[in-house]
């Protein structure tokens, strides 16, 4: 029972992370783009003022990842270590681009030269617009299956990881948070930084949709998820592409905030079916179904299991109620005016 517990609780934090961070991501990846302007004063105010819009949240929801990685250390040991060991090249180059980006958030605004700021803003973009790509393939992957022994160790290479369906789930995720930030710039901001925002998000709006589609389909095609993996999701995936056609039509509408929600509920219901696919399993070996790592073989004591919930139930809510006030206290629109640092 604990061990289908921590399972549900670890898909929660994965679905925070990418609800919260993904908005963070896009904001990021459009700032070069959105920012542009002739006079590269204004075009330096414009890209702050997009980085503003973020800066009271970004490193708050990146400790979803952090408290996720934690959990799945401690609750299912054997699914860490084989994770971590086998996507290591991946998950070192996620590490090393979030400590940039964090870096280039904090740094940017300590010298006023034009070069210093430009490079930071273009590690901004690259810790923001990678991500998600080796996010989104190594999710795929550990959907898909790798090479997993009697041992539970990987014994593929780096190369196993960057098959084409993990390509397209990455792909994918990457421009489903760019739709998303837009429309999150949008609803920050004012004025003419709010307006390129909501062109932006119409013109990626047709991709997001294409391409969940056709990830969609490819997951059923090369994971025979029915048959051999997990839950039928049933309705979800469907209503998580659908939930993304609305938020389209939401967006011509100009009616951004319930573009906002529908996204955030597509994203959600990605990751509740990607979850549901691969339960009871944890990592899928592409060697031999038996050698697959699930919430039995992988978990951790029940001793530990009843430890780790007794803390999850004292402070899960207390950072949930730090986090929406966070939210509720930085909610309005910011102008080049309002900014607090240039």
């Amino acid at each position: 029972m604990l061990n289908t517990i921590w399972f549900i609780l670890i898909a929660v934090l994965y679905i925070g992370f990418f609800v919260l961070e993904g908005f963070d991501f896009g904001v990021g990846t459009l700032l070069p783009f959105l920012g542009r302007d002739p006079d590269p004063k204004v075009a330096d105010r414009k890209r702050r003022l997009i980085i503003n819009t973020i800066g009271p949240h970004w490193d708050g929801n990146e400790v979803w990842l952090l408290t996720a990685g934690g959990a799945t250390f401690a609750a299912f040991p054997e699914w860490y270590a084989t994770m971590f060991s086998g996507f290591y090249i991946p998950l070192f180059l996620l590490l090393l681009l979030l400590i940039v980006r964090g870096v280039a958030f904090e740094f940017r605004s300590k010298d006023t030269h034009p070069r210093w700021r430009v490079l930071w803003d273009w590690c901004i973009f690259l810790g923001s617009a990678l991500p998600p790509v080796l996010l989104g393939v190594a999710f795929a992957n550990i959907l898909l299956g790798v090479p997993i022994n009697a041992e539970g160790q990987y014994v593929g290479g780096f190369f196993n990881l960057l098959n084409p369906y993990a390509l397209l789930a990455g792909v994918t995720t990457l421009v489903t948070f760019v739709f998303y930030g837009a429309i999150f710039i949008n609803l920050k901001t004012a004025g003419e930084i709010s307006e390129k925002a909501h062109r932006a998000a119409q013109r990626v709006w047709l991709a997001v949709v294409i391409l969940l589609v056709l990830l969609g389909l490819y997951t059923y095609i090369a994971t025979d998820a029915i048959a051999k993996l997990g839950i039928n999701p049933g309705i979800i995936p469907l209503a998580g592409v659908g939930s993304a056609i609305v938020a389209g039509y939401f967006v011509r509408r100009n009616r951004m905030g319930w573009a906002f929600s529908l996204t955030a509920i597509s994203i959600a219901f990605a990751l509740v079916t990607l979850f549901m696919i691969m339960y009871p399993d944890v990592m899928v070996s592409s060697i031999d179904p038996a050698y697959s790592l699930n919430i039995i073989n992988a978990s951790s004591t029940p001793y530990t299991l009843t430890i780790m919930t007794i803390v999850a139930l004292i402070f899960t809510p207390i950072v949930l109620i730090y986090q929406i006030w966070s939210y509720r206290v930085f909610r309005k629109r910011l102008t080049i005016d309002s900014q607090l640092e240039y």
